[in-house]
């Protein structure tokens, strides 16, 4: 008797230890708590916008109240917002002796690293294709789909981790239309950086030297993707596709006569999409707006060259072209309804004949020009000083033609737009 009476005390002296100790524990943890200091939630997005895109990409997983923040579309929106320019392009990686690259263990089309994004295993995926494919696209390379960013005098080759076999067609807030090499003339939208991806109905099928695609973002929310192609009797049809639509829309296409070549990607500005319809002695510019879907014909400043491009600056269309010998004027349209154009600088220290506009900067008065050797030179207009960019080790060097302006973004063709 009088040892269970001890055991039973010596019971309970241990549970009482116990639940002191838990107490002391839970006080403990408590202190620790009320000693850091409390962030609101305007303070952590304002710091997280901050982080660089790969960053914030992995900061989404730190915590629930993060994930959240960096999902928002207000982030999203703030986001693209403070993104910089960038040339995205395909690096071959890879010659592809049949029409996929089957890894013979896994017996699955496009097997890749774990860590490497494959476009066309993802379509595989979504179409749940369960027979052996007979594609109508035969496929000569993989490549990889990487960036250039040139910033402070450099030039840096970043890589997606992600794969594809077809062209970029357009590219618009981070997002871009690939190829679909499953099935001819199909397309897939996506966004490289969170690697969302969707396909796209059937439209037109033309050859590709003889069509142009461009994405763009409406004023009223959404994307459209634009397609604009020659037919049979060499005047240039045009379809729409609103993004999350299950059909194109046939509209009429430029009614002022024949275009000769789509020229160089058509350039999103001012609410309209503008093309150059020669490569060579273009004397005006082919422009949709966007809102209506109406084409028009704006006269150039002065006949346009090989060398010399359109491009969006500052929320306004500018024309960039070699007056002289040593001289590169930049003339500026600020709406199509004024179709008057300005001439608001000349470039006239270290020009070279050959140097081709590439894009100026979002936020530095700098543009950037690419030379028929694939070196790159920045002119600073606040310095007024042209010099050649560095290239770092390993950096592919561009050609003309083999890169798309770009944005990396965490947008998604389905992100809720939010009113400013």
């Amino acid at each position: 008797m009088e040892k269970t009476c001890k055991s039973m005390s010596l019971l309970k002296l241990v549970e009482e230890r116990a639940s002191m100790k838990k107490k002391l524990d839970e006080q403990k943890q408590k202190q620790q708590l009320d000693s850091v200091p409390y962030l609101p939630k305007d303070c952590v997005s304002n710091i997280l916008i901050r982080l660089p895109i790969e960053s914030l990409q992995r900061s989404r997983f730190v915590c629930k109240p993060w994930y959240s923040i960096i999902k928002s579309p207000t982030f999203i929106r703030d986001n693209l917002h403070r993104a910089e320019k960038v040339l995205i392009f395909l690096s071959p990686v890879k010659r592809l002796s049949r029409w996929w690259d089957q890894d013979s263990d896994s017996g699955f089309p496009f097997h890749e690293n774990p860590n490497t994004f494959s476009v066309e295993s993802k379509v595989f995926e979504l179409k749940s294709v369960h027979m052996l494919l007979q594609p109508l696209v035969n496929p000569t390379f993989k490549y990889a789909i990487k960036f250039m960013v040139l910033e402070d005098g450099k030039s840096t080759t970043r890589d997606y981790n992600a794969t594809c076999m077809g062209r970029i067609r357009a590219s618009c807030d981070g997002l871009i239309v690939v190829d679909n090499t499953l099935e001819k003339g199909e397309l897939v939208i996506m966004n490289p950086v969170t690697r969302e991806l969707n396909l796209l109905p059937l439209g037109t099928l033309y050859p590709s030297h003889d069509e142009s695609y461009a994405l763009v973002c409406c004023d009223a929310g959404g994307y459209k993707l634009v397609h604009l192609f020659r037919d049979e009797s060499q005047f240039i049809g045009c379809e729409v596709l609103k993004i999350g639509e299950k059909s194109w829309r046939d509209i009429d296409g430029p009614s002022f006569g024949l275009i000769k070549w789509f020229g160089y990607d058509p350039v999103f500005a001012i609410g309209a999409l503008h093309w150059v319809p020669e490569v060579d002695h273009s004397e005006y510019i082919v422009t949709m707006t966007i809102e209506d879907e109406k084409f028009h014909k704006i006269m150039l400043p002065k006949t346009s060259r090989f060398n010399d491009r359109i491009m969006e600056a500052y929320e306004r269309l500018c024309f960039v072209t070699h007056e002289e010998m040593n001289e590169i004027s930049i003339w500026v349209l600020g709406s199509v309804s004024e179709e008057a154009w300005t001439k608001t600088y000349t470039i006239a220290v270290g020009c070279i004949r050959d140097l081709i506009p590439l894009y100026f900067l979002r936020f530095k008065w700098e543009l950037y020009f690419l030379d028929k050797d694939g070196s790159v030179f920045c002119f600073d207009f606040e310095d007024q000083h042209m010099k050649k960019v560095t290239t770092t080790e390993g950096c592919f060097k561009l050609a003309n033609g083999e890169y798309t302006l770009h944005v990396n973004s965490l947008v998604s063709w389905q992100t809720i737009d939010i009113e400013e």
